[in-house]
Order: C-alpha cells, then sequence, then structure tokens
C-alpha cells in the first residue's frame, strides 16, 4: 500500500487492556497498534477509569490541564500520557467526578444518570486533543454511541469557521443496538446552538441520540463486517436507523474485526496443557482429554465435544443451544462445555441440564479467559447460534484453535465461516438460517455426519486453522479507507 503518512487520532470508551466490557476495547487497541506498525501515527483518546493509572506505572501526567464547558458549567480535567511504541500514544482523559467510578457505565445494571455529560466531557477532550495536538491529526476516528456526537461537533466547528481545517472523521459502529438516548435536554450540555438539535443531526423520536449525531455528519461511516453493513440497512436489524444508514450506503463500509493471533494462538500458550497447529494436530486430542477431566465429562477423544463461551442472553442463541440440547442429549452420543453468564433463568437452566446429564455436559457459570482458551482448544465444534451477531471474535478464535464453527448465517459470522454449500474447497464450517432450535439441531446434526467422516473432518479443521484474519490484513482496509476520506470530496 503506497500512502503518505498520516495521524490518526482514535476515540473510544474502552481499550484494552486498561478498561473493558466486549469487543470495542480489543477492538480499537488492535486497530491502533496495526495502523501504527504500518507506518501511521497513532493517538487514541480514552477515559481514565478508576485503578488504571496504578496498575500501569508507565502512564504520567502530560501537563496539560483544561477546562470544558458542559451547558452552564465549567468543568476541569487533564491528559495523562502513555507511549507504547514510537508511532503510539494514549491520551487518557483524567476526570475523577465522571470516572472513577465502580463501572465504566453502570452499577448493578443500572445506567449512570449522567452518561450524557460524561461522554461528553471525552468526546470534547478528543476533540480538544485533535485540535491543539503538537502533530494534528489528519482523521479523527469515533468508535461506537459514546462518542457519537464528535463528528457532529467537528462538523460544526468546521463549517461556522472557528476550525476551518478540521480534521475528516471516520465512525465506526460496533453495534447498532447501543445508540446512546438520552432525553432532549441533554442537548444542553453540547454547548451547541438549538438550531443545531434537528432531524438531521442527533434529534430522533423526540430525544437525543448520540449515535445519530454521527450517522448524518460523519464523513465515512463504518461497521465491523461486510454483512452486518448491509444488515443495519433493513428494517430487521436497522433499529430504527435504518432510513439514515440507506441514505448514506454508499459513505458506509464493512470491515470485519481481526484477531490477535499473538494472544490467540496454540503453539506458545501458557493456558494450553499442549501445544498443536494444523501440522501438528496431535496436541488438540490431548488438550480435548485434559479439558474432559477438568470439567468432570467422560474422557474420552473419540466423543464429538460442542462448546459455548459467550454472555447468556436472547441475542447470543442461548435459549436455542438450550432447546438444541435438550432434544438431542437422550439419544445422541456427544458433550457439551460451556463457559458463560448472563441472564439467571439461562444460568439455571444450563446448570440444570449439567445435573441431568453428568458427564455429557458440563457448565461454568462466570468467565475465565484461561479457561476460554483452553475450551476452544479441545473442543471438536463450536457453536455460535447469535439472531445477530455484528462481528463476533469466538468464531474466529474457534477457526484457529481448531473447533469448527456451527453458526448462524448473520453477519461477520457469515462473513467469517464458510460452509461446503458456497465453497467445499474453503470450507471451515456449517451455517444454518432460521433462528430456530430445529434449524440448529439440523446443523449439529450435519456436523456428527462431518466428524464420522474423517477425510472431511480434517479437511474443515485445516482449513480453519489456516484462515487470516489478523489485524495486520484487517488494518489495511482501514488505510485504504483513510486514504479515500482524504482525498475525497
Amino acid at each position: 500500500m503506497n500512502l503518505p503518512p498520516m495521524h490518526v487520532l482514535l476515540a473510544a470508551s474502552e481499550l484494552h487492556p486498561f478498561s473493558k466490557t466486549g469487543g470495542l476495547a480489543d477492538a480499537v487497541a488492535a486497530l491502533g497498534q496495526a495502523a501504527a506498525q504500518a507506518g501511521c501515527r497513532v493517538t487514541i483518546v480514552t477515559p481514565l477509569y478508576r485503578g488504571i493509572a496504578a496498575k500501569h506505572p508507565g502512564i504520567r501526567r502530560a501537563g496539560w490541564k483544561f477546562d470544558l464547558p458542559l451547558g452552564k458549567d465549567l468543568v476541569s480535567g487533564e491528559f495523562w500520557q502513555l507511549d507504547l511504541s514510537p508511532g503510539l500514544s494514549i491520551w487518557f482523559v483524567d476526570q475523577p467526578a465522571f470516572f472513577d467510578r465502580p463501572g465504566l457505565y453502570n452499577e448493578g445494571q443500572r445506567d449512570y444518570a449522567d452518561n450524557a455529560q460524561r461522554f461528553l466531557f471525552l468526546t470534547k477532550a478528543a476533540m480538544l486533543a485533535a485540535r491543539y495536538h503538537p502533530e494534528p491529526p489528519s482523521i479523527i476516528h469515533g468508535h461506537d454511541w459514546q462518542v457519537g456526537l464528535l463528528p457532529l461537533l467537528v462538523h460544526f466547528a468546521r463549517v461556522t469557521g472557528s476550525w476551518p481545517d478540521a480534521p475528516r472523521t471516520v465512525f465506526t459502529i460496533h453495534n447498532l443496538a447501543y445508540q446512546g438516548v438520552f432525553p432532549v435536554e441533554a442537548w444542553q450540555y453540547t454547548n451547541l446552538p438549538w438550531s443545531w438539535f434537528h432531524l438531521e443531526s442527533a434529534a430522533h423520536y423526540g430525544q437525543l441520540n448520540f449515535l445519530k449525531g454521527a450517522l448524518y455528519l460523519a464523513d465515512a461511516l463504518t461497521t465491523v463486517s461486510p454483512r452486518y453493513a448491509v444488515e443495519i440497512c433493513t428494517t430487521e436489524y436497522g433499529c430504527g436507523l435504518e432510513g439514515i444508514l440507506r441514505r448514506r450506503e454508499h459513505d458506509l463500509t464493512g470491515i470485519l474485526n481481526g484477531v490477535d493471533y499473538q494472544e490467540w494462538n496454540t503453539q506458545a500458550n501458557p493456558a494450553l496443557p499442549f501445544a498443536y497447529d494444523a501440522q501438528h494436530p496431535a496436541g488438540k486430542a490431548a488438550n480435548k482429554e485434559a479439558l474432559q477431566a477438568e470439567m468432570g465429562l467422560a474422557v474420552d477423544a473419540s466423543v464429538p465435544l460442542f462448546g459455548n463461551i459467550s454472555r447468556l442472553t436472547d441475542q447470543k442463541g442461548c435459549d436455542l443451544i438450550l432447546a438444541a440440547l435438550e432434544r438431542l442429549m437422550p439419544e445422541t452420543r456427544l458433550q457439551f462445555v460451556l463457559l458463560g453468564s448472563g441472564d439467571p433463568e439461562l444460568q439455571e437452566a444450563f446448570q440444570a441440564l449439567a445435573a441431568e446429564y453428568p458427564g455429557k455436559v458440563a457448565v461454568r457459570i462466570g468467565f475465565h479467559a484461561r479457561l476460554a482458551h483452553r475450551i476452544e482448544a479441545a473442543c471438536d465444534f463450536y457453536l455460535m447460534p447469535s439472531r445477530f451477531e455484528p462481528c463476533g471474535l469466538n468464531q474466529m478464535y474457534s477457526l484457529r484453535y481448531g473447533a469448527i464453527p456451527i453458526v448462524r448465517c448473520t453477519g461477520g459470522l457469515a462473513d467469517s465461516v464458510t460452509d461446503p454449500r458456497d465453497d467445499p474447497d474453503r470450507a471451515n464450517g456449517i451455517h444454518f438460517h432460521e433462528p430456530t432450535a430445529e434449524a440448529l439441531v439440523w446443523a449439529i446434526r450435519k456436523a456428527l455426519a462431518v466428524h464420522e467422516d474423517p477425510e472431511a473432518f480434517r479437511h474443515f479443521r485445516l482449513n480453519g486453522m489456516t484462515a487470516d484474519f489478523s489485524w495486520e490484513k484487517q488494518a489495511a482496509e482501514y488505510l485504504r479507507l483513510y486514504g479515500d476520506v482524504l482525498h475525497g470530496p
């Protein structure tokens, strides 16, 4: 790729390994690192949440204190800085009243009442960093609703002449279902004229919608898989914003998230008892037997082992897994292992299934990072029957770990898993289409047939383990997009 050097500022409400509730943190961190390795200068602006400075002693005060208007108030803040490499810097926004809290967005499953103010402060701090940085960025790239008003604020500064050479803006939708919706009164914290609060900015059904502001006014839009970019333009998946997305579909690009193969590797991984790879698969069988023993399953390498690691929600299709297993377990030779937490009713139902089928079903409620690696390494098949999935990462982890994914054909699952009906030579998983237990049962039976055919099983597994979903590959698509934005109208 032959692009001129550029400085990109990324803004996000969470960033691995400093703060995380989901895939957003991983994606922003990996994109920043890959773009820097490709030759970009990258600055990432994110909150200094409770405990970050203590856990990461390399973070230092940047010597930049500031006051930002939030409605009638003037709120003080300060930047802290961590330089990860010559081309990659993290600028943490320190404002203790907003960010020194037990949770990122909520406590006890209740959102903080002042989330509009908190994340508008982050947004304005990111804009301040871009405007007065010693090397001003040419691209500002915001991620998800928390900084959804960043493109609007930059656009306002550009067209009103207060920042005529403002950078171009890119905005990524990680999950359209989360939009940042607040009462109209929260508009005051933008400090923009009320004449700018209308249907073609951030007004939506009588409320302030952070995400909508980005959809209208970012110079370019992306989302986290090509298939999801198409789906969100439909009524079924558009979450009430499909109209504006259809209007801007020529500015919308789907770029699949990548995988950090330094973390998700099967050869030098302290979480795995036995190393293996596509050319040396014997260690996978040993990992399977070790996990069976660890989880109380019957130790038998020949039994097909299915797994799932998930938030236990209807969106993830966990109820479909339960219904399918209840139908299959009495008469089918298979095992299932679950790691996850979420809906209390789903937790109890999975625990009841394990109690009913000891030696065949194992359930661990909670999340354990090292156990997640061991499950992926042990399983023959991985169940991911999501009702919608903007990108998904576990199916890509499974491919590298030799666990053949069984996925509903939606979003990033469809983009990363190839069914034999679509391409027999490149097949690495199994698709099903309808979000029903019957469809999932059919897909599991198909998987069992593949397991009974050693040549087909090896073919699926080899294709999956050699697939490339590295962030280096995916970052190249973002860099091309940045170049198009800079040289566009």
